[in-house]
């Protein structure tokens, strides 16, 4: 591992209003004195009693690096060490077997792969993360590189002392430890590198290569657990800007010290937690169990919950990964706010990219839906993402086309249990259903449209007819979001249209994003009677309404 001092940056979850307070506290006590803990035993040697499971850890020195007296007070720390608080140590062992300089290659290479899995037993689990040392060469000095990909390819190299070794690419490494892992019984979650400290400007470097990639696809292909903690990692850090960061780095662009790396470990537990089987639940600490999940982080509690609520749901377009503009694509429901008076009323925009109405229903909605009070408003806007493939290893959040009663029983490579799929009107009537339960109002808005233009005019989306159906069959509101926008891109042309995009076709600018909020409103006034007039700001009266199809 390159150890050259570099300006360090590592995204943290101190920060964050919805993350980075509550691991103040789990940092504090991460860092405390984690290595003491039997459970946090930095070598493969599960203690006290063997019946219990085991949670390994293998990857290289941002997982476990030992302390180095020439470092002074600026001490390397992996997040393997603090991460142990996160459990109950009658529970579960929690073993860092991850080891400092090592690739994938040479963790199997020298036997250390070999003796965690010699004490491997069904019910353990491995965390798994490689990578940081990969990217070298196989050969030169200190030879520890693996290939580069997820194929088979091989190299036959002779070592100095004469002896021969066959070495794989990264991907065959990592796959070769989900297997060993499942062949003793055990549970293997992969996840993606930690992220360095090197910053283009506001933007810190998103992945290691393509090692972050390459363990994803390993992951999908052998229907593995897979945990994107750069992912999670880059966000924060980008939140928090690189000056902020630095701290956590003193001595070079890779290793965080003690309370970076308490809130690294954090992440991960964030992270293990939004696996959709939540394989891990069931050990964590009281410190573990206040961690939110990725999403249950987004998903927090509005601001002043004595006033009633308009809680936005639906994908990207509504809400673009953080609301952040990252990649300058904003949804329609970050700029929705400032036409309401939030005096009177919370404004709480829980979409979140890449949920189709399948996927949102059934995994974030049980958490909006025990936040829903008699006397507030669910605005939904689903559809983007429900054509997707109903089972491909990526993302399974296809629905069925329609409005009926369909359904396929599928295989879920996600969850890896069988599930049926219903039509994509059916997603949406459960959840104006639960709406109308919880004495509160839903409202349906048909998905934005794409820019993808015939004959001169924007294409109309099926979803929107569907979408339309569900609200007629459930005597709710509904707004025509995708005729109304659709109508003002028709009028001015595909040139100025152009202007209101991020993207080849789907995600909308800052300034698209305010147009479409603008013609959520629109639509809204155009309702008889509108539910939310008595809520909207000045700035509504100036937007004029629309007519709904």
């Amino acid at each position: 591992m390159n150890l050259k001092p570099r300006r360090f940056i590592a995204r943290m979850f101190l920060f964050s209003p919805l993350f980075f307070v509550p691991a103040i506290a789990a940092a504090q006590a991460g860092a405390a004195a984690p290595q003491s803990t039997p459970a946090a035993a930095s070598s493969p040697q599960p203690s006290a009693t063997s019946a219990l499971p085991t949670l390994f850890i293998v990857g290289d020195s941002t997982a476990n690096v030992a302390p180095n007296p020439a470092d002074g007070e600026n001490q390397r720390v992996g997040w393997g060490a603090p991460f142990a608080a996160y459990f109950d140590p009658a529970k579960i062992h929690v073993v860092n077997a991850a080891s400092a300089g090592r690739s994938s290659r040479t963790f199997l290479q020298e036997g250390k792969w070999d003796a965690v899995v010699a004490q491997l037993k069904p019910g353990d689990f491995v965390l798994i993360q490689f990578g940081h040392n990969d990217g070298g060469s196989p050969t030169d000095p200190p030879a520890r590189g693996s290939l580069l990909g997820i194929g088979d390819d091989t190299l036959e190299i002779t070592h100095a002392d004469g002896t021969k070794e066959i070495v794989h690419t990264f991907g065959w490494y990592i796959r070769k430890f989900i297997d060993d892992t499942r062949a003793k019984g055990a549970t293997p979650i992969v996840l993606s590198v930690t992220v360095r400290n090197i910053w283009t400007g506001a933007k810190v470097e998103p992945g290691l290569g393509q090692f972050r990639q390459w363990a994803a696809q390993v992951a999908a292909q052998e229907h593995a657990d897979y945990v994107d903690l750069t992912g999670i990692l880059v966000r924060e850090y980008e939140k928090l800007g690189p000056d902020k960061v630095a701290a956590f780095f003193p001595l070079d662009h890779t290793h965080t010290d003690a309370d970076g790396a308490a809130l690294n470990a954090h992440a991960v537990v964030a992270g293990l937690k939004s696996l959709p089987d939540t394989p891990l639940t069931a050990f964590f600490s009281a410190q573990g169990t206040a961690v939110p999940s990725v999403d249950e982080a987004l998903l927090a509690l509005p601001a002043k919950p004595k006033l009633p609520t308009l809680w936005i749901i639906g994908d990207s377009t509504v809400r673009n990964g953080q609301g952040d503009g990252a990649n300058g694509q904003w949804g329609w429901g970050d700029e929705i706010a400032p036409y309401f008076n939030t005096a009177k009323i919370n404004v709480v925009n829980r979409a979140l990219g890449g949920r189709s109405s399948r996927t949102f229903y059934n995994f974030l909605w049980p958490t909006v839906l025990g936040m829903i009070k008699p006397g507030d408003f669910v605005i939904m806007q689903f559809g983007h993402n429900d054509s997707s493939p109903l089972d491909d290893v990526a993302r399974a959040r296809g629905t069925l086309p329609g409005n009926g009663e369909e359904t396929e029983e599928i295989w879920n490579p996600i969850t890896r249990k069988h599930e049926v799929v219903h039509t994509f009107g059916w997603y949406e009537r459960q959840m104006i259903e639960q709406t109308q339960a919880k004495h509160a109002t839903p409202i349906v808005c048909s998905l934005i449209p794409r820019k993808t233009w015939k004959d001169g005019k924007i294409v109309r989306a099926d979803y929107a007819e569907w979408s339309k159906e569900a609200a007629q069959q459930e005597h709710t509101l509904y707004i025509d979001l995708n005729a109304i926008i659709a109508d003002q891109y028709d009028a001015l042309g595909p040139e100025k249209v152009e202007a209101f995009f991020a993207d080849p076709n789907t995600h909308t600018n800052l300034t698209g994003a305010k147009m479409n909020a603008e013609a959520v409103v629109a639509g809204l006034k155009f309702l008889n009677p509108n539910p939310l007039k008595k809520y909207l700001s000045p700035a509504a009266k100036s937007v004029t309404p629309a007519r709904i199809s």
